[in-house]
């Protein structure tokens, strides 16, 4: 959502131009534990919490049932082992994402109402019969496709580039040659999560899209008739990597900061 409670600060970058820089994570973190406590720093922990362990026993029993995977020889493995492995994780964290996605939206919800100072999002029993009773079954999966499809091609993207680097970048005679492995699929795995970033921000703005709260309706947000117009007029307003940094985020091009709504306009 476009709400932003605190003004950007003026500086200067390295080059010595003057940029406005946004709030960090910490700025944010004060100002909420000023105004509703240490404890307003945990809303959506429960939910949360239960998305975790239920995703954790899916992605497991789902992966036990597919059977075991392929043995790793030694050496590197086929591109034959790469996509049969890749896609017993994708169908793993595919029913693991699907059945935690309620829980995704009830957590969301309960922080995006800070910015209307509501309590539509309470308690997690209160949120699931408040959801089923104003949007119905179809309320809870909000913004799941852009989520599956970002999950899917993170994670292909992800192995492909490993397999790459493993087989062709990499030297198989060394003898840290596991330890760069291990390496080289961070590196993989943090670049392919900043190619698919656009799909956890559309995914995560369209959870919160005109569900009565004031964080998902305008001013403070557009209404989307579709992820999939979402998507299209974030990319029409350069918006697309919005929020995928906690710490260096700078005001964007072509918007001034509102102090009435607190918001960039």
């Amino acid at each position: 959502v476009g709400y932003e409670p605190l003004p950007p600060k003026v500086g200067r970058n390295i080059f010595g131009r003057q940029v406005c820089q946004l709030p960090g994570l910490f700025s944010y973190a004060h100002h909420i534990a000023s105004i509703d406590g240490k404890r307003g720093l945990f809303t959506g922990l429960t939910p949360r919490l239960c998305s975790g362990v239920l995703g954790t026993v899916v992605h497991g029993r789902v992966l036990q049932e597919s059977g075991p995977g392929s043995v790793q020889k030694e050496g590197s493995p086929s591109f034959d082992q790469v996509i049969k492995e890749t896609t017993r994780e994708m169908i793993a964290r595919s029913a693991a994402t699907l059945i935690t996605h309620p829980f995704h939206v009830i957590t969301l919800r309960s922080m995006v109402q800070f910015i209307g100072r509501e309590s539509k999002y309470c308690g997690l029993c209160d949120s699931v019969v408040t959801i089923y009773r104003e949007e119905g079954i179809l309320g809870f999966f909000a913004g799941l496709i852009p989520r599956l499809l970002g999950d899917i091609i993170s994670l292909w993207l992800c192995n492909s580039l490993a397999y790459l680097v493993n087989t062709y970048a990499l030297d198989s005679g060394v003898s840290t040659m596991n330890e760069m492995k291990s390496y080289s699929q961070a590196v993989t795995g943090f670049f392919a999560s900043m190619l698919t970033y656009p799909f956890v921000l559309v995914s995560n703005l369209m959870a919160v899209n005109n569900c009565g709260l004031a964080g998902g309706c305008p001013p403070y947000s557009p209404v989307y008739t579709s992820w999939i117009h979402c998507w299209c007029s974030l990319q029409k307003e350069g918006n697309m990597s919005r929020g995928n940094s906690l710490f260096f985020r700078k005001v964007p091009f072509g918007k001034t900061y509102c102090c009435d709504l607190r918001m960039l306009i």
